[in-house]
């Protein structure tokens, strides 16, 4: 009986030591489980985290978004309210400023410049003519009612047959212009300007000729304009006022021949008419002398330095009489 025990014992120890590896491995395997599932926890743990954080960044960055909308939309509105209080603050003092014009009006009362005094006068209820300058609200300075107020001769308002009272621009820049004083007008086109500044040229040429002939005399004024249209306009304008008063014009300017208007030149004027280009050429050529003018035209001024005529100008001004 002994045998068969021997040999049956080392199967149940062989047994029992493959069992128990069995179960070595089944605990590892236990022991492995939990170890991966805590990892896949941890991982979920953190994607939560990082989700959280996410969330959070985009809530801040919604929230900044909020804030410079809501700072800009106030901004605006703050410029909106801003705008219409200044316009209706304008629109106050416009009206307060026609207030104060129709009460000094009514009162005869005047503006004080920084310059002098300023004067407004009303023509044909239409127009509207503001004054400025030193002394302008002087008695002699006033605007002209009709063309016998000026008390100039039959021959030299002889141009002015054909209007029945000076227009606003005449009515003013006379008074001020006989008077030798500087005078910057302002007027529309048919305004009648050409006659402002040539009546009184024509008057400022017969005093200092005291009725002299012109004949082989040099000019006493000048007038420049920044146009050949406009030059030959103001020259026909002049060569009518003047044949009554015995006053010759000469008109100078470019794209034509120099010959005839040498020859107009040399033979004696009163008014010189040109264009600065040619009026300085000619100039250059010694046959235009400007040393005894004494009364000088810009027609058209900003024109003429917008035209890039500055220097031909300063050049023609400086030969006239100082």
């Amino acid at each position: 009986m002994t045998p068969s025990i021997e040999q049956l014992t080392p199967k149940t120890t062989s047994n029992q030591a493959f069992n128990s590896k069995k179960k070595d491995k089944k605990k590892k395997k236990k022991n492995k489980l939990p170890k991966a599932e805590d990892q896949i926890e941890e991982n979920v743990k953190q994607s939560h985290q990082e989700n959280e954080e996410i969330q959070l960044k985009k809530s801040k960055k919604d929230k900044k978004k909020r804030k410079k909308e809501k700072e800009n939309n106030e901004g605006e509105s703050e410029e909106v309210n801003h705008d219409e209080s200044g316009e209706e603050s304008k629109k106050e003092k416009k009206k307060k400023k026609h207030k104060k014009q129709k009460k000094e009006e009514e009162n005869g009362d005047s503006i004080e410049t920084a310059n002098g005094k300023e004067d407004s006068v009303q023509f044909d209820d239409k127009e509207k003519v503001v004054v400025s300058g030193k002394n302008a609200e002087e008695a002699k300075y006033a605007p002209l009612k009709s063309f016998s107020n000026s008390k100039l001769p039959k021959n030299v308002l002889d141009c002015c047959k054909c209007f029945s009272s000076p227009s606003p621009i005449q009515a003013h820049a006379w008074p001020f212009l006989l008077d030798g004083r500087d005078f910057i007008g302002i007027a529309k086109t048919g305004s009648g300007k050409t006659l402002a500044f040539g009546v009184p040229a024509m008057m400022h040429v017969l005093n200092q000729r005291n009725g002299k002939s012109s004949k082989g005399k040099n000019p006493l004024c000048l007038v420049l304009s920044p146009t050949r249209e406009l030059a030959e306009q103001i020259f026909n304008v002049l060569c009518n006022a003047g044949q009554a008063c015995d006053v010759k014009s000469v008109c100078l300017y470019g794209g034509t021949a120099k010959g005839p208007q040498i020859s107009s030149l040399k033979s004696g004027v009163d008014i010189v008419i040109g264009t600065p280009g040619r009026l300085k050429d000619l100039m250059n050529m010694e046959v235009c002398q400007l040393n005894e003018v004494s009364f000088v035209v810009l027609d058209e001024a900003d024109r003429m330095l917008d035209m890039g005529f500055e220097e031909d100008v300063r050049f023609i001004l400086g030969k006239t009489c100082s």
